[in-house]
């Protein structure tokens, strides 16, 4: 490896290793109401930075109205999910593939089964392919470092992803969903009150 590719991969004195396909669940320190109690998945992760979705932020506004060709294979609740707060009139769609192990033109592997689907391929030739998608409009997005320092001060707990997590029937359960899955003092924090004043 070279000096260069080296210092490239390291941050703060340390190797990072990419978190791509993870998620990043909120913890109750975080404090900015755009990822207020958030799920979110690493899109990509590299030493320039990260991009991410979040997962649990559905919108009233249907996929159809929007992108009537890709309705059909739009996961219940079919409407827009609020990615991010980053270029919220683009358009980052998750699709889930039928069979992983197949090359689908369009499609780009995030882990595993699920990955990015290109918006403009036609989605009659996917649909043999494709076992459901969701469609966030914006994304979140960290610069070289930034998510690294977030997760060192607190703000995020990094989980393994399973397949479903982007495509469940209610998203609004998903961040006390994950956290429970992970038992021990983890699950606890699933019952954490939004508001400790309230308490």
């Amino acid at each position: 490896m070279s000096e260069m590719q080296e210092e490239g991969r390291a941050i703060g004195g340390r190797a990072t290793e990419s978190m791509t396909g993870r998620l990043l669940v909120a913890t109750p320190a975080l404090k900015d109401p755009n990822f207020d109690r958030t799920v979110v998945l690493l899109v990509a992760h590299e030493p320039g930075g990260a991009l991410g979705v979040v997962l649990n932020r559905a919108t009233e506004v249907p996929v159809a109205d929007v992108l009537g060709d890709w309705s059909d294979l739009a996961r219940h609740p079919a409407v827009l999910f609020e990615g991010g707060p980053v270029q919220p009139d683009s358009a980052i769609c998750l699709a889930r593939m039928r069979h992983p192990m197949r090359r689908l033109k369009g499609f780009q592997q995030i882990s595993g089964a699920v990955g990015t689907v290109d918006l403009s391929a036609d989605p009659e030739k996917m649909r043999d392919s494709i076992g459901g998608i969701r469609v966030f409009a914006g994304y979140s997005g960290w610069g070289s470092g930034q998510l690294e320092q977030e997760i060192e001060d607190g703000s995020w707990f990094v989980f393994d992803a399973l397949p479903g997590d982007a495509f469940v029937d209610r998203p609004d359960d998903l961040w006390p969903m994950v956290l429970r899955r992970q038992g021990g003092m983890m699950a606890a924090v699933a019952h954490f009150p939004p508001d400790v004043a309230l308490n």
